[in-house]
């Protein structure tokens, strides 16, 4: 259905994943829009990273439905920043790392380098943990030991080396589906206020006026929208190939928005379908201190009746940990070769991602416990949110200039939302910052 180009700055280790997508001018409607779907689903499972789950379960234990429209807010977020990045790439035919480093000084390139990378750790220690966890549920295998073996996973990308995109998609298609069947199923098997459920999505200050729910909901919306898939996505898009003149980008763009919007609602349906999922089985219930993953897990059982519901949510969260593999990968690859024109093979990129994230995350475990891993991708998401502003501005200042965007420059109700949407993030960063220091 789609694949990658062989340029420098494609993603996915491009002389190792080859493949582009062509799409006639002169196909029908339908056929067209086939040919678009893909990056939207790309950049849409690392939405659903374990990280996700952790915050999900314990904003649904404590605080019920009420933050379910924190979640819808997130996901309308990340759609338009996403979009920007989409047509970033589409119109300019760069990605946003090279764009920096070709509108930025050395020195500021480098600072913004370190923190995309770091928000890429910061995602792979959610993946880390996550798959340590089901491992440590599902086999029984002691945590650490489980730490250890998602170490393993770099041999699932040094196998995709020579591979077609096809593959890559097959095995995305195939957690993503894994990770819904999974969940719904659980939701099919409790009781559900769905009265309570519609008046969760109502956006209500009063609820984010203490300090727990506005830390759970900026952790939220650090696992909802990811820094480095601003980078990734305004270079996957870069796989279709259009006419380079503005019909032709203009097509590529409304396309691309559509594969953009279904993919992230999906991951949306997900995200609240976990929330509700510990608002209905904990919350309900009395138990609303529910804050680890595995605690999650061995209380389902009983509350539904049944052992597959357990079964289902450790199954559920190693595809989550493995589906976001992908997507931190290929960011990694795009940063790297984007800011500092440096090009290392695929396994090789995922042996430094994997083994950055690993020591934070023995060390996590060591310290503090193996009821510690909720905890811990929590906090991986907030760092996430920390690092959001410094990938916002560029994003928003890049596609605000004409002479860069040509008659694809933001509207003026584009740069508002876009704006006001990083004076709100950096606003709750700045909340955040300061009362883990006062």
């Amino acid at each position: 259905m789609f694949g990658l180009p062989t340029t420098a700055t494609a993603p996915f280790c491009p002389s190792e994943v080859a493949g582009t997508v062509f799409v006639p001018t002169n196909a029908p409607f339908w056929k067209k829009a086939m040919r678009f779907v893909g990056p939207g689903l790309l950049i849409s499972i690392g939405y659903m990273d374990p990280g996700n789950w952790a915050t999900a379960v314990q904003a649904g234990s404590q605080f019920g439905y009420q933050l379910l429209f924190v979640a819808l807010l997130s996901s309308l977020a990340a759609i338009v920043l996403q979009c920007l990045s989409m047509r970033l790439g589409i119109v300019t035919g760069k990605d946003l790392a090279v764009l920096s480093r070709e509108n930025y000084s050395p020195r500021m390139n480098k600072f913004m380098w370190v923190l995309a990378e770091l928000s890429i750790i910061a995602c792979d220690l959610a993946e880390v943990l996550g798959c340590a966890l089901a491992f440590k549920l599902l086999l029984g295998v002691p945590l650490p030991y489980g730490v250890l073996l998602t170490a393993l996973d770099t041999v699932l990308v040094l196998g995709l080396k020579g591979k077609g995109f096809r593959q890559v998609e097959a095995i995305i298609l195939a957690l993503v589906v894994t990770i819904g069947v999974c969940l719904f199923t659980q939701l099919a098997l409790v009781s559900n206020d769905w009265g309570a459920i519609a008046a969760g999505f109502v956006p209500s200050l009063s609820t984010l006026s203490s300090r727990e729910p506005l830390y759970l909901a900026i952790g939220i919306l650090g696992a909802t929208v990811m820094p480095h898939n601003l980078y990734l996505h305004s270079s996957v898009v870069q796989t279709r190939v259009v006419e380079r003149n503005d019909a032709g980008k203009g097509e590529a763009i409304w396309f691309s928005r559509l594969d953009t919007i279904f993919s992230l609602l999906i991951a949306l349906l997900i995200n609240a379908a976990i929330l509700i999922l510990a608002a209905s089985a904990f919350h309900r219930t009395g138990n609303t201190s529910v804050t680890d993953l595995d605690d999650a897990y061995h209380l389902l059982d009983p509350v539904t009746g049944t052992a597959m519901a357990g079964i289902l949510f450790g199954i559920g969260l190693f595809a989550a940990g493995q589906s976001s593999t992908f997507t931190g990968t290929i960011a990694g690859q795009v940063i790297m070769e984007g800011f500092l024109k440096l090009k290392i093979p695929c396994y090789q990129r995922r042996l430094i991602t994997r083994g950055l994230a690993l020591a934070p995350a023995l060390i996590g475990v060591l310290t503090l416990g193996e009821h510690s891993v909720g905890r811990l991708l929590v906090m991986s998401q907030v760092v996430l949110s920390l690092q959001l502003p410094f990938a916002m501005y560029p994003l928003i200042r890049l596609t605000g200039r004409r002479d860069l965007m040509g008659n694809f420059v933001n509207s003026r109700l584009t740069s508002t939302i876009a704006w006001i949407l990083f004076a709100v993030i950096s606003s709750a960063n700045i909340w955040l910052v300061l009362q883990v220091f006062s």
